[in-house]
């Protein structure tokens, strides 16, 4: 808390703010680091060995591997977030479990689950696309803004 809010509190405000901060329970960073780092790298594993089944068994390439790779994990995701198994997952390993295909899909179908009592269009349909809406708008700026910079460096500064 900031020294100009503590000032604003009356004294016994202060004495549990003591308080409680004391009995705070402290964050494992290390531990919660690793968790992050295993769990994020479990699900890049998995992925990898999705990539290596389509190749091995379908006879793809490892370029046109990736849309099926991710299309199953974005299933994988959907289904584990219906079953409440990744929740579970999300609470222990935290950012780990933000890799952009599942994590984005769990947030997503979490949107849906969570609205669905509100029915298909308002309920499902509009709530699910807030959270899309926002991430999708800023991934076409972002990479707007990078082929802009890309073509100055390029046509302009000789670069690339």
């Amino acid at each position: 808390m900031s020294d100009k809010k503590k000032k604003k509190l009356t004294p016994i405000q202060q004495q549990y703010q003591d308080f409680a901060l004391k009995r705070e329970p402290k964050r494992q960073l290390l531990k919660n680091c690793l968790y992050a780092f295993f769990v994020g790298g479990g699900i890049c594993l998995v992925g990898q060995g999705i990539t290596q089944f389509y190749i091995h068994f379908f006879d793809f390439n490892e370029k046109t591997a990736g849309n099926p790779t991710s299309a199953t994990l974005i299933f994988l995701s959907v289904i584990m977030t219906g079953l409440g198994f990744y929740d579970h997952i999300a609470q222990k390993a935290g950012a780990g479990t933000l890799i952009p295909v599942t994590g984005f899909a769990n947030a997503m179908s979490s949107a849906a689950i969570e609205h669905r009592s509100e029915g298909y269009v308002l309920g499902v349909g509009g709530n699910m696309f807030k959270l899309a809406g926002s991430v999708i708008v800023f991934g076409v700026f972002s990479a707007f803004v990078i082929a802009l910079i890309k073509v100055i460096f390029t046509k302009y500064l000789g670069g690339f």
